[in-house]
């Protein structure tokens, strides 16, 4: 292997992650270094292969595929990092500003919030099966804990759970989380509830019946039983769309932007919400924010504009 080997570079970063039990963002890494690599059409890639004409190139090669902007950003980030360690370990040569004519940033109009009405339906409708009710009951969950990530309702433990709170660490930013079991949620609570009282010591005790508890949780066993289980949801997500006729797209991470928008429109400050998603900066709960409709906007433009007009009484214009 030469010695700017880009790949030898990212291979031995991913090696890394997953020796710190990072293994979803070695996941992210492995993928774009396989989709860069495809692009190159090399067994390998060197650091001359990236400048800035080749990551042009790159771009647009993944918009001809049909990738989303939020997608592709993630993989320049990752080829940006990556080359980033290749000139501190003086294998890459230095270049300004290179990844600046390619996307970095993220794509706020990717919206993923469903209208209320849509939301009701995929949350309450009764889709007559059972498979699809326990993947209601799922998405139940994810909407009424405030929105919480999938990751973290499967990694929910029992001990999470004590005198009608649920007490975590989110598995992304390890920031505390508190939130209070509502009564319209035990329903949900008990369709999911683990199947069976075994517990192997020194493993996960699993509130939920999502994950098996077989496999720690820095364990690769572990997070591959997890990207399976996140698989399963999605699919099995759409499948109930179909079944309840929603036109909308969704993901398991639909109920989370769809907490967040339901709360904006009910005028909640978005310091409340941001906290109660546990973001850590205003600015990731305004991503997740979907837009005001135009009407809605106009009658707020309006109501303002004819409360300046009316103060004090009228004045002829």
């Amino acid at each position: 292997m030469r010695i700017d080997d880009f790949t030898v570079c990212a291979t031995n970063y991913i090696e890394f992650l997953k020796e710190e039990g990072r293994y979803a963002t070695a996941h992210v890494y492995k993928n774009a270094l396989r989709s860069f690599t495809q692009f190159c059409g090399t067994p390998t890639v060197t650091f001359s292969q990236i400048n800035r004409e080749s990551l042009k190139q790159y771009a647009g090669y993944l918009l001809d595929n049909h990738l989303k902007l939020n997608t592709i950003s993630t993989y320049m980030r990752m080829l940006r990092c990556i080359y980033n360690k290749g000139v501190e370990l003086e294998q890459a040569k230095y270049i300004p500003h290179l990844f600046r004519d390619v996307y970095t940033g993220v794509d706020t109009r990717q919206k993923r919030a469903l209208p209320v009405r849509e939301l009701k339906t995929l949350l309450y409708k009764d889709p007559r099966s059972k498979s699809l009710q326990r993947t209601q009951a799922i998405a139940c969950l994810l909407f009424q804990f405030c929105g919480m990530p999938f990751v973290d309702l499967a990694h929910l433990e029992r001990g999470n759970l004590e005198d009608g709170l649920l007490k975590y660490n989110r598995i992304k930013t390890s920031t505390s989380m508190t939130v209070e079991v509502l009564d319209i949620t035990i329903k949900a609570m008990h369709q999911l509830y683990g199947g069976s009282s075994l517990h192997l010591p020194g493993r996960p005790d699993y509130l939920f019946h999502i994950l098996s508890g077989q496999y720690g949780r820095k364990e690769e066993r572990g997070y591959i039983e997890y990207q399976s289980a996140l698989r399963r949801f999605n699919n099995q997500l759409k499948r109930l769309a179909k079944r309840l006729h929603i036109s909308s797209p969704v993901s398991s991470y639909t109920f989370r932007h769809s907490w967040a928008t339901t709360a904006k429109h009910l005028g909640v400050p978005i310091e409340m919400i941001s906290e109660s998603l546990g973001h850590k900066s205003i600015k990731t709960t305004q991503i997740y924010l979907k837009g005001f409709e135009l009407s809605e906007k106009t009658k707020v433009n309006r109501k303002n504009c004819m409360y300046v007009l009316n103060y004090g009484g009228k004045m002829s214009l």
